[in-house]
């Protein structure tokens, strides 16, 4: 239990610049207080305490703004950081080292028992508003953007932007020993991209039609720079 509650303090330390001591990580972090009551729930719904579990879920909801249903299962190092608004469901799983922001829910779309909440691997951060529904996989070292709602599947290493959230590969797959990928300033803009893909499609298009028009020509567009990012396959 106390390598347990030394692992939660340091995730703290090592993931929030924000956090100067120990005693602030253990008397001022709610995500942190939201963790340790689930954890304990989750051994109570284990001893089929079910009534007593779900009772100290709602008392840790009430403390902290946080729900967390007895039943998921949580790895080790999950960081919740200001935490408030964050749901996770009955049948969810996180892996080891997920890093988690406010206003995130890991939440089901079927009325039927059984899995029907999302599976989060392994060093996955989701920023703050995300919604991941149903029973779907996040692969390891994905990064799922802020206000993105997620309803597939998706690969290890990739970056989630959008609504229905598209997943888009990363050129350089980061290193299992980094840091969490924190990065929610860096998000590819597929929209744009997109539409200048299609742009350049057209002026090839012109190009080629101008070419065959018995000297006629047709107004030609002003040359511009590809707007893919030079860190993401789009």
């Amino acid at each position: 239990m106390f390598n347990t509650i030394r692992a939660d303090v340091q995730c703290v330390l090592e993931r929030d610049p924000a956090a100067r001591s120990t005693i602030e990580v253990l008397t001022a972090y709610p995500g942190l207080h939201a963790v340790w009551l689930y954890r304990i729930a989750h051994r109570l719904w284990g001893w089929r305490l079910r009534l007593l579990a779900r009772w100290l879920s709602q008392f840790a909801r009430f403390l902290t703004g946080i729900e967390i249903h007895p039943a998921a299962k949580i790895g080790p190092r999950l960081f919740i950081d200001h935490g408030m608004g964050v749901v996770i469901g009955e049948t969810a799983e996180i892996g080891a080292n997920v890093t988690i922001y406010h206003n995130v829910t890991l939440g089901g779309v079927s009325l039927e028992r059984g899995k029907r909440h999302p599976t989060i691997e392994d060093n996955v951060v989701i920023g703050a508003g995300a919604k991941v529904l149903g029973a779907i996989t996040i692969g390891r070292n994905t990064r799922i953007g802020a206000n993105s709602v997620v309803v597939k599947d998706v690969g290890p290493d990739m970056v989630v932007v959008g609504v229905p959230g598209k997943p888009i590969q990363r050129r350089h797959p980061r290193a299992e020993d980094t840091r969490p990928d924190l990065d929610h300033n860096v998000l590819p803009d597929v929209v744009a991209v997109r539409l200048d893909q299609i742009l350049q499609r057209l002026d090839e298009m012109e190009s080629v039609l101008a070419g065959g028009s018995n000297g006629r020509s047709l107004p030609q567009r002003e040359e511009r720079e590809p707007l893919a990012d030079p860190d993401f396959v789009i």
